[in-house]
């Protein structure tokens, strides 16, 4: 009688265990997609208005930028950009020519960043 209690509360845990795991995972790609939707829609939105101190911008983005507007942290915007087909990524290039940051720029076309 007490080995049928305990096999029936191991089945019971493994059911509410992978029950728990779903709704976890789940939950953590709901949270990285409107991650995404909402860096779409803020970059989509600076392209659109235009700039009132500089008439050539282009509604690019530094991470330091979109971090301080958007309240996610630098990686979580690495990862929304990358696997976003609207953002584009730039480099600015320094006076040597090298990378000094890193500009992330809504695009409508979806073809490969350029």
């Amino acid at each position: 009688m007490f080995e049928g209690g305990l096999s029936m509360g191991a089945d019971v845990a493994a059911v509410a265990t992978a029950i728990l795991a779903l709704v976890a995972f789940a939950q953590f790609h709901l949270h990285r997609r409107a991650r995404r939707k909402r860096l779409e829609e803020y970059l989509k939105t600076q392209k659109a208005s235009p700039h009132k101190f500089s008439p050539q911008d282009q509604g690019q983005r530094t991470l330091i930028h979109l971090s301080a507007r958007l309240g996610m942290t630098e990686p979580e915007i690495m990862d929304a950009a990358f696997r976003s087909r609207r953002i584009v990524r730039r480099i600015s290039p320094d006076l040597l020519g090298n990378a000094s940051a890193l500009l992330l720029e809504y695009c409508d076309e979806t073809g490969p960043p350029t």
